[in-house]
């Protein structure tokens, strides 16, 4: 069972869109996918759940948010299962399609936004080794969990981070094997990269120094970033305009810290990736006529065959 983060700093960069669209065709191809929302604005839960639907049903005891409450409360965790649900449009379309794959989902709430705060008041400690023992159990605490999974469960969960570098992230780096970065061509979002990679290079110097204090050691964490994947790229003769081209070669250069570009991107298309959500299913699960969306779907499924060959599925 693979476990990849999809975290980049700077927002609006199509992460919760690459997200949802790889779990779709993750699971059409056969996969049982995990998805665990971790960002409070909870764009990947309401893109598989209608927003009166969570709120009813799901948004008082079944989020990640809960899960994160009872570690902040010294309370024991709730199983990770508990807190599971089955979305069911984008399952029902799966049987549809006579797929064995499935999406499972930990939904995200707007009170994350407060939880990292209270995680942080469990950090204070008399001295260092105390203080460096804490670390170890705060950040790894959803590592911990998701251990508890058995690999027949699922084939792959994917974490949708928010776009910043807090408690709540850090557990999501700590718990996994890989780290994709989806970024738009352009300054800023290329600029977020390698400010990222220094940040997970500390995090896991940290983690790993951390472990061996205290009573257990733990185990030491390695996530890697596994590449970056170009989105809303605009296209121009069958290849991205020449300012986006731009910043996609000089990522793909860069000498500093060196990562690995993915060949496939995703296409600019706000008319049917702003439609998805409403409907419950990600773009490529729908079938078009027109030429442009069609495009647009051949395109995320290239690059969902280049991830799951780079990630081993």
């Amino acid at each position: 069972m693979k476990i990849v983060s999809i975290i980049n700093y700077k927002g609006g960069v199509g992460k919760t869109t690459v997200t949802a669209n790889l779990a779709g065709q993750l699971a059409y191809t056969g996969k049982k996918v995990l998805l665990i929302d971790m960002d409070a604005q909870a764009s990947l839960t309401f893109s598989f759940i209608a927003p009166d639907e969570w709120d009813k049903s799901f948004k008082d005891d079944k989020t990640i948010k809960n899960w994160f409450d009872c570690i902040s409360q010294g309370k024991p965790t709730i199983p990770i299962a508990d807190i599971i649900i089955k979305p069911k449009k984008v399952n029902d379309m799966l049987r549809q399609y006579g797929k064995s794959g499935e999406i499972a989902l930990i939904s995200s709430h707007l009170g994350l936004l407060n939880v990292d705060l209270d995680l942080a008041t469990l950090l204070a400690a008399a001295n260092m080794e105390q203080s460096k023992i804490k670390y170890i159990k705060v950040h790894g605490n959803l590592r911990k969990e998701l251990k508890n999974i058995s690999e027949t469960e699922y084939d792959i969960i994917l974490i949708d981070c928010p776009p910043n570098f807090n408690i709540v992230t850090k557990n999501a780096i700590v718990a996994s094997d890989v780290i994709l970065v989806p970024a738009k061509p352009d300054y800023l979002s290329t600029l977020g990269i390698d400010y990222l990679q220094k940040s997970v290079n500390k995090l896991v110097n940290d983690y790993n120094e951390y472990s061996q204090y205290g009573i257990e050691h733990e185990e030491s964490i390695d996530p890697q970033i596994l590449g970056v994947v170009f989105t809303m790229i605009q296209i121009y003769n069958g290849v991205p305009i020449q300012s986006q081209q731009q910043f996609i070669s000089q990522t793909k250069r860069s000498k500093n810290m060196p990562v690995y570009v993915f060949e496939n991107y995703i296409i600019a298309n706000n008319t049917i990736y702003a439609d998805a959500p409403q409907n419950g299913i990600p773009v490529i699960l729908n079938s078009y006529s027109n030429t442009s969306h069609s495009t647009n779907v051949s395109h995320i499924k290239n690059f969902a065959q280049e991830f799951a060959l780079k990630v081993g599925l």
